[in-house]
C-alpha cells in the first residue's frame, strides 16, 4: 500500500514538471521569416547570377544582372534622335528671329505708309498692300513660334525615352532589400526571364518569428507588446521575444501543428517577434524551420519566467528583450 502511494506520487510529480504556473501559456510552432523574390522587371537574358543558394545577403546588395546590350543599342537611338531635335529646335529658333526681323521692316514700312497717306503721297492701294504684308508677317511668326514650341517638346519626348531606357538599364541590376540567405537559386546565366520572372528567393533574416496558437480564453489576454520566450527542441536554453500580432480572427490550426487535438480546434494565431538585434549578433545561426514551443506571458501581474526558460543563449545580452 505504501509501495503504491510512492508510485502514486511519483506519477503525479512527473505530469507536475510540464505545467505552466498561472499567467504563462504555450503553443507548438516552427521559426518562420518572409521570403522575397528577386525578380526581372522586364523580359531579357539572365547575364549573371552572383550569389549560391545558402549565401549571406546584405540589403542593398547586387545579387543578379540582366543582360542590356540591346537596351543600350536603344539608348544610343534615342540619344541621336533627341541631338538631331536639338539641332532643328536651333534652326526654328534662327528662323523665328528672321521672320521677326521681316515683320519689324513690314511693320515700318506701314507706319511710313500712314504717314505719307495723309499727304496723298501714297495711294489707298499701297497702302492696304503693306497692312497685307504686315497681317502676313505676323501669322508668318506665329507660326515660326509654334514650331519652335513642338521641337521643344519633341526634345522632351526624346529625352523621355533616353530616361526611360536609364532606368530599364538601372532595373537590369538586381540588388536584395533585405538582409537574409539565398533559399533558392531559380535562374542561371544564359537563361531567358519573363517580365516578373524569379531569379532567386531570399529569406528576410530581419524579421524571425514564431507563429503559435491559442485558444480564444488565452489569446484574448494577450496583449501585442507582451514578453514570450521561444524554446526550441533539444534545446536547454530559451530566446526572448515578443508578441508582435494576435489574429483578430480565428481559425483552424495549420497542418505543421503536430497535436491533432489543436488541429482540431478554432484558435487564434499569435506572432511571437524575435528582437532584430538579437537575430543580428546570431545572424549566422538564423535557421528558419526549426521547431519548438514558445511562451507567452498573459497581463497582468505576469509571473516569472520558470528556471527552464531562464537560461539564454549564449552569448545572449541580458537586455535582448528590451
Amino acid at each position: 500500500m505504501v509501495a503504491a502511494g510512492a508510485g502514486g506520487a511519483w506519477y503525479w510529480w512527473q505530469s507536475q514538471q510540464g505545467k505552466l504556473p498561472d499567467g504563462l501559456v504555450s503553443g507548438n510552432g516552427r521559426i518562420e521569416s518572409d521570403e522575397v523574390d528577386i525578380a526581372a522587371k522586364s523580359a531579357g537574358r539572365v547575364r549573371d547570377v552572383l550569389v549560391e543558394e545558402g549565401d549571406l545577403v546584405s540589403a542593398g546588395q547586387i545579387v543578379a544582372r540582366i543582360d542590356t546590350t540591346e537596351l543600350l543599342a536603344e539608348r544610343a537611338k534615342y540619344v541621336a534622335d533627341q541631338t538631331s531635335e536639338e539641332a532643328s529646335m536651333l534652326e526654328a529658333k534662327a528662323t523665328v528671329a528672321q521672320r521677326r526681323a521681316e515683320l519689324m521692316l513690314k511693320e515700318a514700312n506701314l507706319r511710313r505708309a500712314l504717314t505719307l497717306i495723309a499727304k496723298g503721297a501714297v495711294s489707298e492701294q499701297t497702302l492696304d498692300q503693306y497692312q497685307s504684308e504686315r497681317d502676313s508677317g505676323r501669322a508668318v511668326v506665329e507660326a515660326a513660334e509654334k514650331n519652335v514650341i513642338a521641337r521643344e517638346r519633341s526634345i522632351e519626348a526624346a529625352k523621355a525615352l533616353v530616361d526611360q531606357t536609364d532606368a530599364q538599364i538601372a532595373d537590369a541590376t538586381l540588388a536584395t532589400p533585405v538582409k537574409g540567405r539565398v533559399l533558392y537559386r531559380l535562374a542561371n546565366p544564359g537563361e531567358v526571364v519573363s517580365a516578373g520572372g524569379k531569379v532567386l528567393t531570399i529569406v528576410n533574416l530581419s524579421e524571425i518569428y514564431m507563429e503559435i496558437y491559442l485558444a480564444s480564453e488565452q489569446a484574448m489576454r494577450v496583449p501585442v507588446g507582451s514578453q514570450a520566450r521561444i524554446q526550441f527542441d533539444g534545446a536547454d536554453f530559451a530566446v526572448p521575444a515578443k508578441v508582435s500580432f494576435v489574429s483578430p480572427e480565428a481559425q483552424f490550426t495549420p497542418k505543421q501543428i503536430e497535436t491533432r487535438s489543436e488541429r482540431d480546434k478554432l484558435m487564434f494565431r499569435v506572432k511571437l517577434r524575435i528582437p532584430s538585434s538579437l537575430v543580428e549578433d546570431h545572424i549566422e545561426q538564423v535557421k528558419t524551420g526549426a521547431r519548438g514551443t514558445g511562451y507567452v506571458r498573459l497581463e497582468p501581474n505576469p509571473p516569472d519566467w520558470p528556471e527552464s526558460l531562464q537560461k539564454r543563449f549564449p552569448g545572449d545580452p541580458a537586455d535582448a528583450e528590451k
